[in-house]
């Protein structure tokens, strides 16, 4: 005689982790809108400050990946953290901080490498 065996239940798949989403330049534009004119600019101290991956930084800053490097090295752009050893970020409120600051126009600003006029 042959034995019936129960069918053995297959265990659940391992819920993979969760990275989070890659936001669009436009969502980040639409973001920082002022939303009326009584709130104030100031960024909200409360809650914990978001964090930008390269790839979100180059998608906001119209620079290359090497140009970035070079503005950072320079003192030109927000210094960038490590949270990990092979994880580097960079605060989005200093960011934006640096775009506000590039708006400004100054007339005795560099024009760019190899460029500069008498």
């Amino acid at each position: 005689m042959t034995e019936t065996v129960a069918p053995v239940a297959k265990p659940f798949p391992r819920p993979r982790s969760r990275k989070p989403a890659a936001v669009s330049a436009s969502a980040l534009i639409a973001a920082r809108q002022p939303k009326a004119e009584t709130e104030e600019m100031a960024p909200d101290k409360s809650g914990p400050r978001r964090m930008l991956n390269e790839k979100q930084v180059l998608e906001i800053v119209p620079v290359g990946r090497t140009t970035l490097y070079r503005m950072e090295k320079a003192g030109r752009f927000p210094k960038s953290t490590y949270i990990s050893p092979n994880r580097r970020v960079w605060f989005e409120d200093e960011i934006i901080a640096w775009q506000h600051a590039v708006d400004e126009f100054n007339p005795n600003r560099g024009r760019g490498k190899g460029r500069a006029r008498a």
